[in-house]
């Protein structure tokens, strides 16, 4: 899995998701800060330097072909952060989803960043950091994304639960909820003639840029004080 040259000796980030959109562009802000960098997704991530162990998170026991990779380089570390970006947006209503479709995305949203956290939290040293990526449906929902709503939910309620249970290890969580981010996943999901109206809800009037929501998981990662906090990177909504 090419983590034989992987000098960990002081930072490593640990991120899922990061073959695209914000997850590449995360990885590429943390190694220009000095990280090693390792990426858990089906597709490899395309910034050089970063290393890649393939998996399936949507699948319940994909911890058991990567633990004995990342174990020991978090271990080994001196400060780790973990960052919990992988996702799966559907289309879908509160009155169709069976219950059987529900629960696969909620596996890879949520169920998967909590085998990950009890698997690397018990390593991490103090410093460290677990930051989670939600969405400005974190907090309030739109039609026709009932599963990602109701994730994108529960990932704060993970976040607020492990800031009161890792008190006092010195470990540190934030919750960073980005706006409409210019990813694959977003261009999938809106129509091409939309995406301008789309950019014109930002008070901005445009979409945020990959690098916007690195910079700030990055901000995140460094400086504690956020600890239990939502940041709402969106470049501010309007509400209609």
């Amino acid at each position: 899995m090419g983590t034989r040259h992987l000098d960990i000796a002081v930072k490593l980030l640990v991120i899922t998701g990061a073959s695209a959109g914000i997850g590449a562009a995360a990885a590429a802000a943390f190694l220009a800060d000095g990280y090693a960098v390792v990426n858990m997704s089906r597709r490899p991530c395309p910034v050089s330097g970063v290393v890649h162990v393939p998996c399936d998170l949507a699948n319940p026991d994909f911890l058991d072909a990567v633990a004995d990779v990342i174990g020991p380089l978090a271990r080994d570390a001196e400060q780790t952060v973990l960052v919990h970006n992988a996702s799966r947006l559907e289309h879908d209503t509160a009155t169709t989803t069976p219950s059987d479709a529900l629960r696969q995305v909620i596996e890879l949203n949520v169920i998967a960043a909590n085998t990950l956290n009890q698997h690397l939290i018990p390593t991490m040293a103090a410093g460290s950091s677990v930051l989670l990526v939600g969405s400005t449906l974190s907090e309030k929902a739109v039609p026709g994304s009932f599963s990602y709503v109701i994730s994108k939910h529960a990932v704060i309620g993970m976040m607020r639960a492990l800031c009161q249970d890792l008190a006092g290890s010195g470990i540190h969580t934030a919750c960073i909820c980005p706006g409409f981010t210019d990813t694959e996943m977003l261009r999938e999901h809106v129509p091409a003639d939309a995406m301008a109206a789309v950019a014109e809800m930002s008070a901005f009037d445009r979409l945020i840029e990959p690098a916007e929501i690195a910079e700030t998981l990055l901000f995140a990662a460094a400086h504690p004080v956020v600890n239990g906090a939502v940041i709402h990177a969106n470049l501010g909504q309007r509400e209609r």
